[in-house]
């Protein structure tokens, strides 16, 4: 397997895991609000910000995946950052892509299905009492912040390591091993 093919498969399952969760959010924040909707129509403008919260990972999993294209070891991005790598700086660049994409990964896709359960509780309680709905937004909100963070780490991982750095990160690895064993 190339570094290339390691790099996309870390941004394509970040993009379908936090896609995924924010869907599986969204399946129950909108049963909860079609619950409501039948109760009281009126109360949609109450409710759609709650039902709509879990979206927001899948599209920090699409920013994560696009945001990273531009770090895979490709021939134009090595050429670009001037550097001539061998077999194994791609592949060391490729798992780089892959675990920078790791937090938003998990991060996303599960806070985006707890965050969707959360809010389906809060739309519940809105549909029983419409008054408190400014307050219970805090609830999923604090779950956003998880997804945010995911984000957040993702990022600086990715600007940590450069393409350009391809080459030093390997024989980094390399001189820290021979350390280590002794050689």
């Amino acid at each position: 397997m190339t570094g290339l093919t390691i790099g996309i498969m870390g941004l394509a399952l970040c993009a379908l895991i936090c896609g995924v969760g924010s869907g599986l959010g969204l399946r129950a924040t909108g049963n909860a609000s079609a619950g409501v909707m039948a109760e009281d129509p009126n109360k949609f403008s109450k409710i759609i910000v709650l039902a709509l919260l879990p979206a927001t990972q899948g599209i920090y999993g699409f920013v994560i995946a696009i945001l990273g294209a531009s770090y895979l070891p490709t021939v134009a991005n090595l050429e670009a950052a001037g550097v001539t790598a061998t077999a194994a700086q791609i592949t060391s660049q490729g798992w780089n892509v892959f675990w920078a994409c790791v937090p938003m990964m998990l991060g996303g896709g599960i806070s985006a299905y707890l965050q969707g359960l959360t809010s389906a509780s809060s739309i519940i309680a809105v549909g029983k009492k419409g008054e408190i709905s400014s307050k219970t937004l805090i609830f999923p909100a604090m779950i956003e912040f998880y997804a945010l963070l995911g984000l957040v780490v993702s990022i600086m991982m990715f600007n940590n390591v450069p393409v350009s750095a391809v080459g030093d990160i390997v024989i980094d690895a390399a001189q820290t091993v021979t350390a280590a064993v002794g050689f």
